[in-house]
C-alpha cells in the first residue's frame, strides 16, 4: 500500500477506536499549536502545518495503549491452548503481558 493511503488508513482506524471524536482532536491540536506560539515556546509562519503535525503526534500517542492492547491480545492468542490446559486467568495474563509491553516500549499510560 502507498505510505500515504497507508497514514490515511491507519489514522482513520484510530480515530474510529479511540473514545474522542475526530473534531475534538482537531480542536485540541489547535488549542495546544495556539498555547505553544502565545508561551513563545515556538515560532512559526505556518501556524496549519504546525497544528497537522501537533494533530498527527497527538493521534498517534492517544492510540498508544490500544497498539499494546492488540500486541497483548496476538501474543494471549499464540499461547491460548497452554493457558486453557494450565487454567491460566485471561484477564491476568493480559495484565502482566500488557505491563511488561508497556516496559519494553518504555510507554506511559
Amino acid at each position: 500500500m502507498l505510505p500515504v493511503l497507508d497514514y490515511l488508513f491507519r489514522t482513520e482506524r484510530l480515530i474510529r477506536t479511540m473514545l474522542l471524536s475526530k473534531e475534538y482532536v482537531s480542536y485540541l491540536a489547535r488549542e495546544v499549536t495556539k498555547k505553544l506560539i502565545a508561551g513563545e515556546f515556538i515560532e512559526t509562519k505556518a501556524v496549519p502545518a504546525v497544528t497537522e503535525k501537533v494533530h498527527a503526534a497527538m493521534l498517534e500517542e492517544m492510540a498508544l495503549e490500544d497498539r499494546i492492547n492488540d500486541e497483548v491480545r496476538v501474543i494471549l492468542e499464540a499461547y491460548s491452548e497452554e493457558m486453557q490446559k494450565s487454567g491460566a486467568n485471561y484477564q491476568e495474563m493480559f495484565r502482566k503481558v500488557k505491563n511488561e509491553l508497556v516496559r519494553k516500549y518504555k510507554a506511559v499510560l
